[in-house]
């Protein structure tokens, strides 16, 4: 698909087979330009747009579907509800003509997930930010959509808020069927619930595949700014340690320990280390406070940029270390060095750690 722009030229084309898809890319890359031509509010100046075995748009054939006959549910970063109308009124008015008892079980199953069932007699204007949100998402939901779209649906919201909302995003994402479009710039929601992850910048596509494969791309530096590089583990809950807090996982590298989540025996999730949280050492350390030492060997070590280098490890799976361009002279870095790396377990972000789709049915 290509559309000119006043900032660039957006040429982009990808492929994704169902689940969580994540457009994830900076303010300004061209990702809601690309959400609003599957949406039929933008017209692309060449390319084609086909869901599963619907051509919606096609320039060599002049296909162009209209915007209301193309089944996509839009999840805008603001509400977009009507004023006027009640909750439950707002949700109905987007379903298909026609009433029967698959309809009105859909609506009480969509309102059971989202909570919504003491809200449906009120007001948008009596609602809060995370209250409009899912009354949002369900009227997407209730047309009977064959592509559920989400612009930057959280961008409005408190952390708090967030969570609430991811939460029930990966509740719809586990009972529905509907394909996901989820596009954002926040690395934590990306990691959180989606099952594949398309990167771009300025127009471009950067990486697409899984979330650990494009995730741990060094290359994603150029979007995720200097100091996020980092990697996507999955993982494992094998042990809660009620005295001291802690929960250990199972992780192809061996085990780590982090700060205690609250997530049952055997949970698969997943965890993401940036880089300038991993310590090297060529020795295995002993008494330190920190509780992760995996032992591996370089891979690849970037060039120096300026003061600092970042090293690529093979600990049992990737990990990324940022790490003076000294302390890389000093430890004589070299790809095939056998190296310690030291985590702590404080230092990887709680507020990414969820049920990663793709271990639902696999183990680590």
């Amino acid at each position: 698909m290509k559309k000119q722009m006043q900032a660039f030229d957006l040429d982009i084309s990808f492929q994704c087979v169902g689940g969580v898809v994540a457009v994830f890319g900076p303010s300004g890359s061209g990702k809601t330009t690309i959400a609003n031509a599957i949406a039929g509010l933008v017209e692309p100046d060449h390319g084609n747009i086909t869901i599963g075995k619907h051509v919606l748009f096609d320039s060599q054939a002049s296909i162009n579907v209209r915007p209301e006959r193309r089944r996509i549910g839009y999840v805008f970063q603001d509400d977009r509800l009507f004023p006027h109308l009640s909750v439950r009124s707002n949700l109905t008015y987007g379903k298909p003509h026609g009433s029967s008892r698959d309809t009105k079980t859909q609506l009480d199953q969509v309102v059971d997930i989202l909570g919504l069932n003491k809200l449906l007699d009120r007001r948008p204007t009596t609602l809060s930010g995370g209250e409009k949100q899912r009354v949002s998402i369900g009227r997407a939901l209730l047309a009977s959509p064959q592509l559920l779209l989400m612009d930057e649906p959280l961008s409005n919201l408190d952390q708090a808020r967030r969570n609430e909302i991811l939460t029930f995003i990966e509740q719809l994402r586990d009972t529905f069927s509907i394909p996901i479009l989820y596009v954002s710039h926040s690395v934590e929601e990306i990691v959180r619930i989606a099952d594949q992850v398309v990167a771009i910048s300025d127009g471009r596509l950067l990486a697409q595949g899984t979330v650990d494969a494009v995730m741990n791309k060094h290359e994603l530096g150029s979007i995720l700014g200097p100091f996020d590089i980092g990697v996507v583990m999955e993982a494992r809950v094998s042990m809660h340690d009620e005295q001291f807090h802690l929960t250990r996982l199972s992780v192809p590298a061996g085990t780590l320990d982090i700060a205690r989540v609250d997530l049952p025996i055997g949970q698969g999730l997943r965890i993401r280390i940036r880089a300038r949280d991993v310590i090297l050492a060529q020795n295995k350390p002993e008494r330190i406070s920190t509780l992760n030492v995996l032992k591996g060997s370089v891979v690849e070590i970037t060039d120096p940029d300026g003061p600092q280098v970042d090293v690529l490890l093979d600990v049992g799976s990737p990990l990324w270390a940022r790490v003076t361009t000294r302390s890389a002279k000093t430890l004589e870095l070299r790809p095939g060095t056998e190296i310690y790396a030291l985590i702590k377990a404080v230092a990887i972000d709680r507020g990414i750690i969820q049920d990663a789709p793709n271990l639902r049915h696999h183990k680590v």
